[in-house]
């Protein structure tokens, strides 16, 4: 046992607790005792990885406490936990944060430097230019990514040492590593042979900086400027002019019909007729769909390909050709649409051509307004455009080729399976499921997987060549299991040689990697050693725990759900716990684009991990905290709570206790039964994941004990020949013994210390505590901390010390309270340094009179 410290502080003591932990393998996972016990005796988390580009942030420190707090608890209860951390490495993030550091940008046609160094190192950079990045080779690429990542995932885990978190670091895994590569191809080759996976030619939301393909999850609106354009369609017979307003004029040249609502009775005459185009004279027709909106501009639009999700959704519907005219770098491509067929439209589409997005738009207006075709000014407002949410240029719609899963957006009875499953997990908060089905339910396409991108986990696929040497897609080569990890663009499907690569009659790799979150939805499968290591998997899966943030309910949490339905039929986890968002002052969500994130290590340092670790436990599941960096309140009574724990364990721990002592007082015995109740509720709120619950009746039950049990028997205690002292010091004792377990899975570091000067091995591996059927009355502790908050009282506003002598002292009472007074009138005496002391009946607890002893001048 440790020596009890002349002044117990808490700086320093998450260096020396993270290192002793560590040495003894305080937090490691039993895996003997895990296989010799069964499933029913584990506890396992599925725990959020990170994503290693750059920083955490206090938002991580707020909900993987909440996860922590959870997880010591079971660990105390008796269960066997597995508590692994991995790390998002592969991705965007990553790259675009390499392309920053390092100021370089990948070029997949270059050569392999081996000797290559990067132009520069350090910071964020973010105002480089892409032009002015150098290019560099994909090889070089990654293995900056690698680079930079593991010194990322070193900062990470130095910060959840501090924080507390009480993970096993032996149980760690990468998204980028070998056995995590082999993992998510394995289940993607798994999903191909049963048909879940599949690949096709599609309209696709598509990123013109990073150059990739965005699913539907990774999507949010943002406001932007925009202007209605009111435009002439001529229609065919001569009649007259029909106009259309829009925001996407430049996208004129890709117009394929007209559409109106089929109740619309101003253009129910023209459905069926066609119109010509104005500037680009291409005759489309008018059609009717009950998705065109009535009270929107002129009540008719064009349909473009492609303008927005809508034009997508009419065009497959109406069954429209596709003329794209927007390319992959948001450039008008070169060649017009074969339907213009005039010089002047050849000519209009050249001026066009090669522009930008928006320098086309400036242009095409110019010529609609020489035309005379554009009928009045521009009409600015504002409007919700759809975004990469790691972006920063409004998307586009280019028709590519991509990879994607079944995910039942047009599969009822699988939507259907995963509204099943996410019933059968226990949610917490309840209401979050419903974001969940909510999210099920809305949603418009399958899920796409592939992205044209370099650090990530190669599809693992390749295409047989045709005798011109085009890829046939109809012929797609998969790897054998056992030959997992693979590159396609390194290795050779089985059947060929190297030199048929690219070759007419040979093979073309697959260079595309997969979606961050394909990966990520496997988690429990990287984590459990799926496929890999059999008793593991068995013995953690399904998760007990999923926790995670309710932003990522739509991508992390339903592809993870997904991917366990498609592979075992099954939810991946028993319960899922939903953080809230971190807020600042103004409650507006912190995050990095909006420049309010408070980045924790300052934080941690400042106040003590004990104290943020208070501030996080202290908010429900599923609830907003608001964070003020300045003035952090909560942060500050933490720390507060966490010194007195302290101070008070080194003061109980002055009074020996009796090897035969017993609870003889009523008053002892009261507060031991009071707290045999703070058990019980605190257990409850903990089994139902409400850890601030917990901590609240916790805390509000400690300071009651300090401030008026510890003051009422400190007398008592202290004097020897008091035929209550062993009672006292024995329930003092007993209940610091209880309090420091009940506050130990959150306040890590303070109690850890307090139990190490009394107790050997770690308060974190004792067992949790139980009510111990005290025979007191809680009632008697709560009549005696009454009285003594009135003899305070009594004495504060006679403007004299608590130490003042008292002749005498009338205490009045309700007389339901008298008995349990009579029982502590030695304590009260002995507190109040009271001579006299007399009771009285009356409706409340107060001094009716009191008479100070005199005093020596």
């Amino acid at each position: 046992m440790a020596e009890i410290p002349d002044k117990p502080a808490l700086e320093g003591l998450e260096k020396k607790w993270d290192a002793a932990w560590s040495a003894r393998g305080t937090y490691l996972f039993d895996r003997a005792s895990a296989a010799a016990s069964g499933r029913q005796a584990v506890f396992s988390v599925d725990t959020p990885p990170p994503t290693a580009s750059g920083s955490l942030h206090i938002g991580h420190v707020f909900s993987y406490t909440h996860t922590d707090v959870k997880v010591r608890f079971e660990r105390m209860r008796g269960k066997t936990v597995f508590y692994p951390m991995g790390w998002d490495d592969n991705g965007l993030p990553t790259e675009r944060r390499v392309q920053n550091y390092y100021g370089v940008r990948c070029d997949p046609t270059l050569p392999y430097d081996p000797d290559f160094a990067p132009p520069f190192e350090g910071g964020d950079n973010k105002s480089t230019k892409a032009a002015d990045q150098r290019p560099i080779s994909r090889r070089n690429f990654i293995e900056l990514c690698e680079k930079l990542t593991v010194e990322d995932e070193k900062h990470f885990e130095a910060l959840w040492r501090d924080l507390g978190l009480s993970v096993d670091w032996t149980q760690t895994y990468r998204t980028i590593s070998d056995d995590t590569i082999r993992t998510s191809q394995l289940a993607f080759l798994r999903n191909i042979e049963r048909g879940e996976a599949y690949q096709a030619l599609a309209p696709t939301l598509w990123d013109i900086d990073f150059r990739s393909a965005i699913a539907q999850a990774e999507l949010e609106d943002r406001d932007q400027p925009a202007a209605y354009h009111r435009l002439a369609f001529h229609r065919a017979d001569g009649a007259g002019d029909v106009h259309i307003e829009t925001t996407r004029p430049e996208l004129l040249a890709a117009c394929v019909a007209l559409v109106a609502h089929p109740d619309d009775e101003r253009y129910q005459p023209l459905f069926g007729t066609t119109v010509r185009t104005p500037l680009f004279d291409v005759e489309v027709p008018v059609l009717a769909h009950p998705l065109a909106q009535q009270d929107k501009g002129s009540g008719i639009a064009m349909i473009c390909t492609f303008g927005d999700v809508t034009d997508i959704i009419w065009w497959r519907e109406l069954d429209l050709p596709n003329r794209t005219i927007i390319g992959q770098d948001g450039r008008v491509i070169a060649e017009a649409p074969d339907v213009l067929a005039t010089d002047a439209a050849k000519a209009a589409y050249a001026e066009l051509a090669g522009k930008t997005v928006f320098s086309a738009k400036k242009r095409i207006v110019e010529l609609l307004a020489e035309s005379g075709e554009m009928i009045g000014d521009p009409k600015p407002f504002t409007h919700a455009v759809k975004f990469f949410e790691k972006g920063d240029r409004p998307l586009e719609i280019v028709s590519t080729r991509q990879w994607y899963i079944r995910n039942g957006a047009r599969d009822e009875q699988l939507r259907e399976r995963l509204i099943a499953l996410g019933r059968e997990v226990s949610w917490h908060p309840d209401f979050m499921r419903v974001r969940y089905e909510n999210w099920v339910g809305g949603l418009t396409g399958d899920w796409l997987v592939s992205r044209q991108r370099f650090f990530g986990v190669p599809i693992p696929v390749w295409y047989a060549l045709d005798d011109d040497g085009e890829r046939d897609y109809s012929r797609v080569l998969t790897p054998d299991a056992s030959a997992l990890p693979i590159d396609p663009t390194t290795h050779v499907p089985s059947g060929y040689t190297e030199d048929q690569r690219g070759v007419p009659g040979g093979f073309d790799a697959e260079t595309d990697v997969f979606d961050t979150w394909a990966t990520s939805s496997l988690t429990p499968q990287l984590a459990g050693g799926w496929q890999r290591d059999e008793e593991l998997w068995n013995l953690v899966a399904p998760f007990d725990l999923r926790p995670q943030g309710q932003d990522i309910i739509r991508t992390w949490l339903f592809s993870t759900l997904l991917r366990s339905a498609l592979e075992d039929d099954r939810a991946p986890w028993t319960d899922a716990a939903i953080s809230g968002f971190i807020v600042d002052p103004d409650r507006k969500k912190m995050s990095k684009s909006k420049g309010n994130v408070v980045t924790p290590a300052d934080i941690l340092a400042q106040h003590g991990s004990d104290a943020v670790r208070y501030w996080a436990a202290s908010s429900r599941l599923g609830t907003d905290a608001a964070f003020d960096p300045q003035n952090p309140t909560q942060i500050k009574i933490g720390r507060r709570l966490a010194i007195k724990v302290l101070n008070a364990a080194k003061f109980v721990l002055t009074f020996p206790v009796p090897g035969d002592a017993h609870i003889t007082d009523a008053l002892d015995a009261a507060m031991l039964a009071t707290l045999d109740d703070v058990v019980a509720q605190a257990t409850k709120a903990l089994d139902a994941y409400d850890h601030a619950r917990a901590l609240e009746v916790t805390e509000s039950f400690f300071w009651t004990f300090c401030d008026d049990y510890l003051e009422l028997v400190k007398e008592r205690a202290y004097d020897p020949s008091d035929t209550g002292q062993a009672s006292a010091a024995l329930a003092l004792r007993t209940a610091l013994d209880t309090l420091l377990r009940l506050l130990s899975p959150v306040l890590v570091f303070a109690t850890e210390e307090a139990w190490s000067w009394f107790h050997h091995g770690s308060v974190h591996g004792a067992p949790w505590p139980t009510p111990g059927g005290a025979p007191g009355d809680p009632a008697i502790l709560t009549a005696a901390s009454e009285a003594l908050i009135a003899i305070r009282r009594a004495k504060t506003e006679a403007k004299l010390s608590q130490k003042t002598p008292v002749d005498a002292l009338t205490l009045a009472a309700p007389a339901a309270t008298l008995g349990a007074l009579r029982q502590v009138e030695g304590d009260l005496r002995a507190v109040g340094r009271i001579e006299r002391l007399e009771l009285a009946e009356a409706e409340s607890t107060h001094v009716a009179a009191i008479e100070f002893a005199e005093r020596e001048d």
